[in-house]
């Protein structure tokens, strides 16, 4: 998604399994290039190995 009201948007069709109120909790993330130059090589490779442990 690209903004907040973006993702409320597409949240608002969706269906509610619950038989009460519910709420659906909308979050940022973040992916390692949107850290700039405080991603070190290091980092970087940290981040490249979980991924590759993720994709597994």
């Amino acid at each position: 998604m690209k903004s907040k009201d973006e993702a409320i948007e597409w949240v608002k069709p969706c269906p509610n399994p619950m038989q009460e109120q519910a709420e659906i909790e909308i979050r940022q993330v973040n992916e390692a290039a949107d850290f700039g130059e405080a991603l070190t090589p290091e980092l970087k490779e940290q981040e490249e190995r979980m991924a590759a442990n993720v994709e597994r």
